[in-house]
C-alpha cells in the first residue's frame, strides 16, 4: 500500500477538478487520479465560450489548467496513472493503478466518457489516417483539403463549423433529416457557405489507400449506396462512460452510466460520480463542474459523519 487518503477522485476533467478544489480546500487529503491528459476531453475544445466569468471564452487546455493549478494550491495531490480495479470497502476502498496501490475513506468517480466508434470497415485501419474523433488536434491538417463530419449533434456540428476554417468543404453526415442540435449552432452551420448537410444517410465503410480517399454511404430511406471523395471523416456520434471497473459493483443504466442521486451518491456509501460518467448527466463543462462540487460537499458530508 502506497498511502491512505480521505478521498480519491478518479478522472480529471471538469468533474474530478472541481472536485479535487473542494474536497483539498476543506482540508481533506485528497489523491485525483488521472490517466489521460488534466482537463478531460475539454482539451480538445479549440475555444469554451459559455462557461461563466469568461466573457471572451477560453481554451478548453488552459480552463483545465486553472482550475488544476487552484485546486493544487490547496494541497490536492495528482498521479497519472491508470486505474485498474476498486474494492470498495466500508472506511477503506483500495484502488489498485498503474503506479500502485492505494486506500481511501471515500471515492469521487469523475472518468467521463470516451468518444463513440462508427464500428465499419476501415474505421480502425485508417485511425490517424483521416479518420479522427478530434478537430481542435487534427482539423489544421486539412487545410484546402474535403473532410467529412458523421454525426448530428452540438458535438458533429461545432466540429463542422471548426473545420469549415480550414477545409476547403465540409459534409455533414446524418442518419436523420434534421439535427439534432441548439438553434445557434445549427444557423451558424447554415450560415456557413463551406458547410453542406447529407441527410437520411450513415457511413457503412471507410476506404483508401494508405490513407482515407472515399467514404461508403448508403442511405437509410431507400438503401441506395453512394461514394463521396474525401480526405479525412471526423466521427461525433457521441460518446461511452468510463464505467467498465464499477459493472456489477455499482447499478448501472442501459449505456452503462453509474447512477446516482441529487446529491451523486451511489448505492455504496462513501462512494459517488460525477460528471459525464453519471446517469442523466447534461454533459456540459459547467454542469460537470456543478456535479464534482455537489460531490465533494457530499463526501465531506460522509467523511464527517
Amino acid at each position: 500500500m502506497n498511502k491512505s487518503y480521505h478521498v480519491i477522485i478518479i478522472g480529471g476533467g471538469p468533474a474530478g477538478l472541481t472536485a479535487g478544489l473542494y474536497c483539498s480546500r476543506s482540508r481533506f487529503s485528497t489523491l485525483l487520479v488521472e490517466k489521460g491528459i488534466i482537463g478531460g476531453q475539454i482539451t480538445n475544445a479549440e475555444r469554451v465560450e459559455n462557461y461563466p466569468g469568461f466573457p471572451e471564452g477560453i481554451s478548453g487546455i488552459r480552463l483545465g489548467q486553472l482550475i488544476h493549478e487552484q485546486a493544487s494550491s490547496y494541497g490536492l495531490e495528482t498521479l497519472s496513472a491508470e486505474v485498474v480495479s476498486a474494492v470498495p470497502a466500508e472506511r477503506h476502498n483500495l484502488i489498485s493503478t498503474s503506479e500502485g496501490d492505494f486506500a481511501s475513506e471515500s471515492i469521487i468517480i469523475a472518468s467521463g466518457a470516451r468518444y463513440r466508434k462508427l464500428g465499419v470497415p476501415g474505421e480502425d485501419e485508417f485511425a490517424g489516417k483521416g479518420v479522427s474523433y478530434c478537430a481542435t488536434c487534427d482539423g489544421p491538417l486539412f487545410r484546402g483539403r474535403a473532410v467529412a463530419v458523421v454525426g448530428g449533434g452540438d458535438a458533429a456540428v461545432t466540429e463542422a463549423l471548426y473545420l469549415s476554417k480550414f477545409a476547403s468543404s465540409v459534409k455533414i453526415i446524418h442518419r436523420r433529416s434534421e439535427l439534432r442540435t441548439s438553434r445557434v449552432v445549427q444557423q451558424r452551420a447554415i450560415a456557413e457557405p463551406k458547410i453542406e448537410f447529407v441527410w437520411d444517410t450513415v457511413v457503412t465503410g471507410i476506404e483508401g489507400d494508405g490513407v482515407v480517399k472515399q467514404l461508403v454511404l448508403k442511405s437509410t430511406k431507400n438503401a441506395r449506396i453512394s461514394m463521396l471523395e474525401v480526405a479525412g471523416v471526423f466521427v461525433a456520434v457521441g460518446s461511452e462512460p468510463n464505467s467498465a471497473q464499477w459493472r456489477g459493483l455499482l447499478p448501472l443504466d442501459e449505456g452503462g452510466y453509474i447512477i446516482t442521486n441529487e446529491l451523486m451518491e451511489t448505492s455504496i456509501p462513501g462512494i459517488f460520480a460525477a460528471g459525464d460518467v453519471r446517469h442523466n448527466s447534461a454533459r456540459q463543462v459547467i454542469t460537470a463542474a456543478g456535479d464534482g462540487a455537489t460531490a465533494a460537499v457530499s463526501a465531506a458530508r460522509f467523511l464527517s459523519s
